[in-house]
């Protein structure tokens, strides 16, 4: 494998639910054809975005398979398989590497957590092993998981046990534990950036890829951040930043990035229904009052 498989941005696409609930594959060609025209380069799919640990087994498969299908390999698919259960992890991912997935990731089982590094890979180990032939990442992302063990202790283990190993989906604050990881074996392992609204410190220490949930609606901004950033130009590269950063101190005012971001997408034209409960779904007195403090953050000027 290519030590560097993953580059530029991720989206992390929603799954469309019918008005019923039910999951709804007809969008997935259309939401594929969007992203590719914003020039991401991948879908990282049934992740937190994606609702996977809401989706059933089946489901999680289906919602795989169309977006293999509707990318026709002009977008990376990185299918999430992880969850609390280690059999249905396997077989997600056994599936992922059948149907042509790019890649595979997996985070911690969150209700019986492991304690230590090595009860953690050691649960990851059978899972990337039902898809040898394609990348293995390790989800990381405690403050959902609830599980806060030191990533660059996690890198240390695994080598040991999963030959597919090749990165982090890092998306956590420490950015202590991220420089570590990113240096680790002189850069051995990919670490793609998981806080959009942090992106700018992710490149400041070497990052390459990032993976989030605003990149479905307005890649143009994180582009032109980058792209201040290559430039040397960080005051401009910073005051694009604080865009990223109001706008999604509006998504947190709304309930969250999957419960306002399937908002925005309808907003944008993609009808990805409603979210799956717990998640409430977002009122239409709330969607345009969501709209007016989106445009006052400045989102209008960057949507794709």
């Amino acid at each position: 494998m290519k030590k560097q498989f993953l580059s530029g941005f991720i989206a992390a696409p929603f799954t469309p639910l019918s008005a019923s609930g039910e999951v709804n594959l007809k969008p997935i060609g259309e939401y594929a054809k969007h992203l590719i025209s914003s020039n991401v380069s991948g879908a990282f799919v049934c992740g937190t975005t994606g609702e996977g640990l809401s989706l059933t087994t089946e489901e999680r498969k289906n919602v795989l398979t169309e977006w293999v299908n509707c990318s026709e390999g002009k977008l990376k698919v990185i299918c999430h398989v992880g969850g609390n259960c280690l059999p249905q992890s396997i077989d997600l991912a056994a599936h992922a590497q059948e149907m042509g997935a790019d890649a595979v990731a997996a985070f911690s089982p969150s209700f019986f957590k492991p304690g230590n590094a090595a009860e953690l890979v050691s649960f990851m180990a059978p899972i990337a092993a039902a898809a040898p032939g394609i990348p293995f990442y390790f989800y990381h992302f405690p403050s959902l998981t609830g599980v806060s063990i030191p990533v660059i202790d996690i890198l240390a283990e695994a080598e040991k046990l999963i030959p597919n190993f090749t990165g982090v989906k890092f998306t956590h604050f420490d950015l202590y534990d991220m420089q570590q990881c990113i240096a680790f074996g002189n850069g051995k392992y990919e670490i793609l950036h998981g806080y959009d609204e942090m992106l700018l410190c992710g490149l400041s220490l070497g990052i390459n890829s990032a993976v989030g949930s605003t990149y479905n609606y307005i890649p143009s901004l994180y582009h032109k951040i980058i792209n201040a950033f290559n430039k040397g130009e960080m005051e401009l590269a910073r005051e694009y930043q604080q865009i990223s950063v109001k706008i999604v101190r509006v998504l947190i005012k709304y309930g969250g990035g999957v419960r306002a971001g399937k908002a925005i997408m309808d907003l944008i034209g993609i009808d990805c229904g409603q979210c799956r409960l717990p998640i409430r779904s977002i009122t239409d007195a709330e969607k345009a009052s969501m709209k007016k403090e989106l445009t006052e953050a400045g989102f209008s000027g960057f949507i794709n």
